[in-house]
């Protein structure tokens, strides 16, 4: 039985539920808000997370940091070495979502050698009605960069824990492989 330890950089414009997923995700959706005040620089929210069919967790250490380019050098700071990356947008909003590129290219720049696990959300599908990012776009464009794609609704706690277990499971693998390599090494 391992547990690890992963830093999980939560990235992405304002808005689109990053924080509200990661207090779902922390309370096992005992606790959604309907109000939130937008996150000024950076929350931190810990939660241990058994990996699906194996004996081992993952210790998330998730960095909910604001989506504003005002906070962007202490970002830089908290962002050093991620482990993984949860990408999120909101799909009623088709510009959070071409903001996605410029949010994973500065993470990844934080880890330019490193294979970064991560996942891209689309959160808020509750809103059928104003939907304007189209799944399969998304998951096109999640596929081109080494990305596993997911849709939830927070509100609706439609989803949630489905990234985070992705995650987690990317995570052991990578672990794994590192050990391997070390024993063979030796």
């Amino acid at each position: 039985m391992v547990k690890l330890a992963a830093k999980c950089i939560l990235a992405g414009d304002p808005a689109v539920g990053k924080t509200a997923l990661a207090q779902i995700f922390r309370t096992d959706s005992a606790l959604f808000q309907k109000n939130y005040t937008l996150t000024t620089g950076a929350d931190l929210v810990v939660k241990t997370l058994p990996v699906p069919d194996t004996t081992d967790s993952v210790e998330f250490f998730i960095i909910d940091s604001a989506g504003k380019e005002l906070f962007s050098e202490m970002l830089d700071k908290l962002w050093e070495d991620p482990s993984m990356l949860c990408l999120v947008y909101d799909v009623t909003n088709e510009q959070s979502f071409q903001n996605c590129a410029k949010w994973l290219e500065k993470v990844r720049a934080q880890c330019p050698s490193a294979s970064l696990p991560g996942v891209l959300v689309g959160n808020k599908t509750d809103l059928v009605g104003r939907r304007t990012v189209d799944s399969a776009k998304a998951h096109a464009w999640a596929l081109g960069q080494g990305l596993e794609c997911f849709e939830t609704s927070v509100k609706l706690m439609e989803n949630f824990e489905a990234p985070f277990h992705c995650l987690a499971k990317q995570f052991l693998h990578l672990y794994r492989e590192k050990v391997e390599g070390f024993h063979a090494l030796v």
